[in-house]
């Protein structure tokens, strides 16, 4: 019989471009999670200052038995690595450098591929079965292909939706900042709800664009697995999300360390 899971407090980290999230992992499945702004200039002390804060009240740091980091900035891994090895007594494993998640990448230069993305595509498939298109709504809009023995495929990467919404305000003389959220109609009365309408409504279009361009291309019954803090947001008016989990990639980064957990089937 399977444990569901070796580690009594397993802490995974997923540094993203825009934020970090860390998480711990046990029997309770994803027991607490945290999110920090990744910032390229962030000491090892003011990691610590962070654990701390993040910890108490919660765990302590000899509760934590292993840490694994998933990492699409390798400049901040040192400091990051540094802190972890000096606060919690524990050398962390980098996905990429000291494990490699279980899947076959049918590409010429996999290691190209973000470990993000292959974490995301690895949890797809051991939760959800083959033939999946893992859509990201991260700092980067990415959709990854898994067939139906797990392997990936490819897929494509377009500009975020956050990255689009900062080149307005940046890019243009007149138009203000704006945060993202489901316009009352289609036909802005104002700037910002037009650009409101353009930036919901655009970014939906380019989903399901992208999503019925892979469905015609892979000419298989394939599902849809939507991750990312806007996922559920833009489920709201769009068929194309068969599954929505948050979580994806903290899960994908705990079954690249063990395969065979079984904690996330509850």
């Amino acid at each position: 019989m399977i444990n569901k899971f070796i580690d009594k407090n397993m802490m995974v980290i997923d540094v993203g471009n825009t934020n970090t999230v860390i998480a711990v992992i046990n029997d309770n499945g994803i027991d607490k999670k945290w999110r920090l702004a990744t910032l390229l200039n962030r000491t090892s002390d003011e990691y610590t200052i962070i654990f701390d804060s993040f910890l108490e009240g919660a765990f302590d740091r000899n509760d934590i038995t292993n840490i694994i980091i998933s990492s699409v900035v390798p400049s901040v891994v040192y400091e990051l690595k540094n802190c972890i090895h000096n606060y919690f007594n524990i050398s962390a494993k980098i996905i990429g450098t000291d494990i490699f998640p279980d899947i076959d990448i049918l590409l010429d230069r996999p290691d190209e591929v973000g470990a993000d993305r292959l974490v995301n595509s690895l949890a797809a498939f051991k939760l959800y079965g083959g033939n999946k298109i893992i859509v990201d709504f991260g700092t980067a809009t990415t959709f990854d292909v898994v067939n139906d023995k797990g392997c990936y495929l490819g897929g494509v990467i377009a500009p975020g939706v956050l990255l689009s919404m900062d080149a307005l305000d940046k890019a243009t003389a007149r138009l203000p900042r704006i945060s993202i959220s489901t316009p009352t109609k289609v036909i802005g009365d104002s700037t910002v709800s037009a650009m409101k309408s353009g930036v919901y409504w655009g970014y939906i279009g380019l989903m399901e664009g992208i999503v019925s361009k892979i469905k015609l291309e892979y000419e298989k019954d394939i599902d849809v697995i939507a991750t990312g803090g806007l996922a559920s947001l833009f489920n709201e008016d769009t068929d194309q999300i068969n599954i929505i989990d948050d979580d994806l990639t903290l899960k994908g980064i705990a079954l690249t360390w063990n395969s065979k957990l079984s904690v996330f089937n509850k």
